[in-house]
């Protein structure tokens, strides 16, 4: 006997033979002979005793086909097999209508759901069809009802939904020195060890654009200084080699010889051992320059993802105080002041100061030079941005200025914001490790359920329950989704799990990459704390101490839960401080529908980013910052802090330092500073104007305006969704 139904949307609910008997009536009211009250009765009965316990609604839909069609009522059969395809085609219409819009090149949020994906290249729109057709299967097979209806009901938004079934991956640090060392087999041809720094730099390329492949985040280099820098002084000796074959004398006392720093010379005045010495100085300089022009061109130019995004690539380097770190950092930071092409700002890769104290902060430190050009660099081209080593969070007990290898105890991030460092299942370590998955809590939502709840006390105490319930949920979500990824078999990922994952040299033998995941974090975000502080509070955390008390308690009370999952499910759970682009407006959307316009919440196309202080919000940055700053320890899944900048950036690099020292000062961990940047690319003409329609100086509509979006760069607003260009044009300067 029939008990429950299985839904086309995969939620289970009661049987109601009622819905059987109102479909066999409207059936036969449409032919001649009308409704047979007696037959329906008896079909009726006969399916929802002869049919199983649970049954899908295709199953009982085929059943009264059949038992119809036994019937005297044959037409009422035709009657309704034709309804059931009307409905079947109206289903379908609306993948047809979503495919329409990809085909046509239509800009809405789906096309533009990332700004990072041109949505109307046949590759683009190859992505699109397969992004948005696989997602139903996630939610008809491998989600649970209770997570399937909390996505339904806005609650909750899984990230890389599309690429659940794939067992991929979202982002890891690669352990760069281990491929150029040993090279490395990614399923089709080899690479052989790098022995110049043309090489090197290359095989970094190959590296994060091979694993972009393999997974569907981010890729990124935790120590692209310290990797890098051997192959300075093994080019410096091939430039002494060439020397000896020119000259026809032995300079083999020069290989090793101390070199304080590699800085370009005029050679004139200079004899014998120093003039050679300089000489292959200056070539070196030249090549890594070369080198560093060459790797910038690729991140931004290598595709992957089918031919039709380039690598979310992440470079962290700073500490390094070797003269062949120094090296690279110099040359990488004046390419990167250059731009690509004709000028232009190159977008990727998202570039990460390490600014740490004794190292590349302070005036007496050894990379303080280098400090101050990243900082001028940044205010140029908005890279680098900057990672805060003496936050308390990010320090490691381990850490030794000494160690030449000190980097493995350094934090290292994702340029979005994404951070692993914590591990209770290994090193504490950056390096070989990543994100595995991430889900989002609408934040808003929760507290739009609790608002009108007069009695402040049961306010709170009910928007808790509906926090905690959901937060059970994410989490459950996120380990079923690691018991799916851990199936994988090593093969899927030839370089991720042959060179890069921490562990994967127990891959062995192995049927799957179970053994060495759990490295990995699964991060539990949030969005909209502002907005949800204002259905509480009445007022969001920049305006109100009693709001910033009660933000800092959610937040809190979310790490305190997280660290629970944690012990209860065996992994490494963080918070997030989720980068929301095309989640910023679905959110919204929805609310808005169901709660309607209300000031402060839903009256805007978008929910806060995160613990952010809305953009709206007229605050200096030192009041930003010290708002901000207390959830960067709460949010160690990743985080960030912006600051907007008024006018042109270029000659205020000082700005850039003042926002380096409230980063010390607040005990903030990452940060980054916006500010506007315009480019004829006609005639190359820039300015920093907030508004520009027309170059000033030629005339030409061709204007690109450079923005970040969610931690990386767009260099047209053309492919941002609704939301996030409301977003943009609400944003203010911060004095």
């Amino acid at each position: 006997m029939i008990q429950t139904v299985i839904k086309r949307d995969g939620r289970i609910v009661g049987f109601n033979e009622e819905k059987i008997m109102a479909a066999i009536r409207k059936a036969m009211l449409h032919t001649e002979q009308g409704e047979d009250s007696s037959l329906i009765r008896r079909i009726t009965d006969f399916i929802s005793c002869q049919g199983n316990e649970q049954m899908t609604v295709e199953q009982i839909q085929d059943m009264v086909e059949v038992e119809l069609m036994k019937s005297p009522r044959k037409e009422a059969a035709k009657k309704y097999i034709a309804y059931r395809d009307q409905r079947s085609i109206a289903r379908k219409a609306k993948t047809r209508d979503m495919f329409l819009e990809i085909i046509e090149t239509k800009s809405n949020d789906i096309t533009r759901e990332n700004a990072n994906m041109n949505a109307d290249t046949p590759a683009g729109m190859m992505m699109k069809f397969a992004s948005e057709t696989t997602k139903p299967f996630v939610d008809d097979y491998l989600l649970l009802p209770e997570v399937k209806e909390a996505v339904r009901q806005n609650y909750l938004h899984i990230h890389d939904k599309d690429y659940y079934p794939t067992k991929s991956l979202t982002c890891v640090q690669h352990p760069l020195d281990k491929i150029l060392q040993h090279g490395f087999n990614a399923g089709h041809g080899e690479s052989r060890p790098a022995k110049r720094i043309e090489t090197a730099s290359m095989i970094g390329c190959i590296s994060m654009e091979t694993a972009q492949n393999e997974m569907h985040g981010g890729q990124s280099i935790p120590a692209f200084d310290f990797y890098l820098a051997p192959f300075v002084r093994r080019s410096f000796i091939e430039e002494i080699k060439v020397l000896e074959q020119i000259n026809g004398l032995d300079y083999k006392h020069l290989y090793e010889t101390p070199i304080e720093d590699y800085l370009s010379k005029d050679l004139t005045g200079l004899h014998g051992d120093e003039r050679i010495i300089q000489h292959a100085i200056n070539r070196t300089v030249s090549r890594v320059h070369q080198s560093m022009e060459a790797f910038i061109h690729n991140m931004n130019t290598i595709h992957s993802r089918g031919g039709n995004q380039v690598v979310f690539s992440s470079i962290n380097y700073g500490t390094d105080t070797s003269a062949e770190g120094r090296c690279i950092m110099r040359e990488l930071l004046i390419s990167t002041d250059e731009g690509v092409g004709n000028g232009v700002t190159a977008i990727f890769p998202i570039q990460i100061w390490k600014k740490k104290r004794g190292v590349s902060y302070l005036p007496t430190d050894r990379n303080y030079d280098l400090y101050q050009l990243a900082c001028k660099v940044s205010a140029h081209r908005f890279f680098p941005n900057f990672l805060n080593l003496d936050a308390t969070f990010n320090q490691h007990e381990e850490w030794n200025e000494n160690d030449p290898r000190r980097f493995e105890y350094e934090v290292a991030t994702m340029g979005c914001r994404t951070r692993v460092f914590e591990n209770r299942f290994g090193k504490k370590t950056s390096v070989g490790r990543g994100n595995l998955s991430f889900s989002t809590l609408n934040l808003v939502r929760i507290a739009l359920e609790c608002r009108n709840i007069e009695n402040e006390k049961e306010r709170i105490d009910c928007f808790y329950r509906k926090l905690d319930q959901m937060l059970g949920l994410a989490a459950l979500q996120l380990h079923r989704r690691f018991e799916f990824q851990k199936t994988a078999a090593p093969k899927q990922f030839p370089l991720l799990m042959s060179v890069l994952w921490e562990g994967c040299e127990q891959l062995a033998g192995e049927d799957t990459i179970e053994k060495v995941i759990n490295q990995g974090t699964l991060g539990i975000g949030f969005i909209g704390l502002a907005e949800a502080l204002v259905a509480l509070t009445g007022k969001h955390h920049g305006e109100d101490e009693t709001a910033q008390k009660l933000g800092l308690e959610i937040i809190t009370y979310m790490r305190d839960r997280v660290n629970e999952f944690s012990d209860k499910y065996q992994h490494n759970y963080s918070v997030l401080a989720t980068p929301a682009e095309g989640l910023a407006g679905r959110f919204t959307r929805r609310d808005k529908k169901d709660f309607g316009l209300i000031e402060g919440i839903t009256d805007r196309e978008y929910y806060t980013n995160s613990n952010h202080v809305p953009v709206y919000y007229s605050c200096s940055a030192h009041r930003k910052a010290k708002i901000e700053a207390p959830y960067h320890d709460l949010t160690r899944g990743g985080h960030i802090f912006y600051v907007e900048m008024d006018g042109d950036a270029t000659h205020n690099p000082e700005a850039i330092m003042t926002v380096v020292d409230m980063m010390d000062k607040y005990n903030i961990g990452y940060a980054s500073v916006n500010h506007n940047r315009n480019r004829c690319l006609k005639c190359g003409y820039e300015n920093a104007a907030t508004q520009i329609n027309e170059c000033p100086r030629c005339g030409s509509m061709q204007i690109d305006r450079l923005q970040r979006i969610t931690g990386y760069l767009v260099g047209t607003t053309d492919r941002w969704n609704s939301a996030k260009l409301a977003e943009l044009n609400d944003r203010i300067v911060h004095e």
